[in-house]
């Protein structure tokens, strides 16, 4: 990952975006954790956003049980929240850096931001979402019943926040079926694609639309634009 750039205490509503390439999990993972324990309180606050190469990964408390039959896709035992989900090519994942004790946002804040973000991305492509009291994320409404179409996972360490989320766009679903997909078993899961047959679901305009989405809702109001194109490892 290039150099943090640093910004004085009047710069606290700034925010780095990065476009990252498709890329395996782990270096990415390892990259968040440097980034967090390398920042000080000058630190700009990141978004990361990219697609991953297919893994499954387990949360903290995840359970062995909730994985039916992993096959050829790896599972990666994470330090974030939650239990088992799938990531793979056309799914849009968003890491959110965050330095949660300068925004003065405690982790369910962030959590409803992160969710009201998807649902305002949603809505502008017609699809009816909303969250869930009983499991983070965002479900089709409605949402009691609803199919998942985008998953939460975070972890806050000395103040500040990685993981994030990530929102099925136009992907293969099929890899959701070998798991309990976030611990439940039978639930639902769904895609863009699947609710928006034929609609503009290209993943770097729903990417855009998003981080601005999810920019608004957290405050931030000096956004690095456009992305900066860049490698976790680099």
């Amino acid at each position: 990952m290039s150099q943090q750039l640093s910004v004085g205490p009047s710069a606290i509503n700034q925010l780095v975006i990065r476009q990252l390439p498709v890329d395996d999990y782990q270096p990415v993972w390892r990259a968040m954790q440097a980034f967090t324990d390398g920042r000080d309180a000058a630190t700009v606050d990141e978004f990361w956003v990219l697609q991953h190469q297919p893994v499954f990964t387990q949360g903290q408390a995840g359970k062995a049980e909730h994985i039916l039959a992993a096959g050829d896709i790896p599972v990666v035992q994470a330090d974030r929240g939650g239990q088992v989900t799938y990531h793979g090519p056309g799914q849009l994942v968003v890491y959110v850096m965050i330095d949660l004790k300068r925004r003065g946002l405690g982790v369910r804040a962030l959590v409803t931001a992160i969710e009201q973000a998807i649902v305002n991305l949603l809505t502008l492509y017609g699809i009816d979402a909303g969250p869930r009291a009983d499991a983070p994320g965002v479900y089709i409404e409605p949402v009691a019943t609803g199919a998942k179409i985008a998953q939460l996972g975070l972890r806050v360490r000395r103040g500040c926040s990685f993981h994030g989320l990530s929102l099925n766009v136009d992907m293969n679903m099929e890899p959701f079926e070998r798991i309990n997909p976030c611990g439940f078993q039978g639930l639902a899961v769904t895609s863009m694609a699947l609710q928006r047959p034929g609609s503009d679901s290209e993943i770097a305009n729903v990417g855009s639309h998003l981080c601005r989405e999810l920019a608004s809702v957290l405050g931030y109001t000096a956004l690095q634009w456009p992305p900066v194109q860049g490698s976790a490892t680099a």
